[in-house]
């Protein structure tokens, strides 16, 4: 209840404050340029009012430029002191940031509103992958091991196993 008196307070005081400006604006501009009258002048004396409407834009003009470049100045040596500032104080540490848990709830929650009941599961869209059973792959030799012995032994039974071994992953 609060709040919501506060808020609207801070709006009508907004409000106030944009009409103000309006109408400071409109007695500035009253004030720097009043409106002309041209009826009834002959062109002589129109092309004299615009000569010096020329000669007021070109000093305009000119003052603009001279404070663009004394903005520019002051935002280029403004940016070369905080370049200092940062060498002299040194390296700049960033403080250690805590790892926030948040929902996915509590995330739509707070980007859609209170409003909003939304609840998502995240598992529910992620797919179903099934283990296949590696055993299936290989064949299971049945053979006797005694049997193979001798053909194994030595030199050439190891280039066998070798061979055997890397010829299925090819």
């Amino acid at each position: 209840m609060l709040k919501s008196l506060m808020v609207a307070k801070a709006k009508e005081e907004l409000e106030q404050e944009i009409l103000v400006k309006e109408e400071e604006k409109q007695k500035y501009l009253a004030d720097r340029a009043p409106p002309l009258n041209t009826g009834g002048l002959s062109l002589a004396q129109l092309q004299d009012l615009c000569r010096e409407l020329h000669a007021k834009i070109d000093v305009v003009d000119e003052e603009r430029y001279d404070i663009e470049a004394k903005v520019m100045l002051n935002t280029r040596e403004i940016k070369d002191l905080n370049i200092k500032v940062l060498d002299l104080r040194g390296k700049f540490k960033r403080p250690n940031l805590r790892r926030v848990r948040v929902s996915a709830d509590a995330i739509l929650r707070s980007l859609l509103g209170s409003k909003h009941k939304v609840s998502m599961d995240l598992r529910a869209n992620l797919k179903s992958v099934k283990k296949e059973d590696t055993e299936k792959k290989r064949p299971v030799e049945d053979s006797d091991w005694r049997k193979n012995v001798e053909a194994m032994s030595g030199m050439e039974g190891r280039k066998k196993m070798f061979d055997a071994a890397k010829g299925p992953a090819q």
